[in-house]
């Protein structure tokens, strides 16, 4: 018997669904009066799953870059946040700044590298931003704060 080389329409259709609509894996299908058992045949076809496991692949891919899009804004209103007349909401926001270094590192840390390898190129936030950092923290404390330079 010969192997398909594509998938059906329908089999099309509900990979759609399944990925760009609102409605949960039976509601789709219900709407394409799609059988369970029939669902479960596709699901081990290696066809279906191969495009099904495409198309998951390209919806994460686009939801990276839409947070890489939004990045530096939400960095900026961070910062912006630090000058919050609320203190709480400026050392929230400072304590986000300053783990930020670490979570980027955790994120584009090499899978085959050792969790405990030291970090070639640790992140350092500038004097300012440092400076900006432990002023409203120590502004909170009610402390003083000044940046002396070495």
């Amino acid at each position: 018997m010969a192997r398909r080389k594509y998938l059906s329409q329908r089999q099309l259709t509900v990979l759609d669904d399944l990925l760009n609509s609102d409605l949960d894996e039976q509601a789709v299908l219900d709407k394409h009066k799609i059988s369970r058992n029939t669902y479960n045949r596709w699901q081990a076809d290696e066809l279906f799953v191969d495009e099904f496991n495409r198309r998951i692949a390209s919806a994460h891919r686009q939801s990276v870059a839409l947070i890489a899009r939004y990045a530096p804004l939400a960095a900026a209103k961070l910062v912006q946040l630090t000058e919050s007349e609320n203190q709480e909401t400026a050392r929230k926001a400072c304590l986000d700044i300053l783990s930020l270094p670490s979570l980027a590192a955790k994120k584009t840390e090499q899978p085959t590298e050792p969790q405990n390898a030291p970090n070639k190129q640790a992140q350092q936030l500038s004097l300012q931003t440092a400076s900006k950092l432990l002023a409203a923290l120590a502004e909170e404390k009610g402390e003083k704060f000044e940046v002396t330079r070495k």
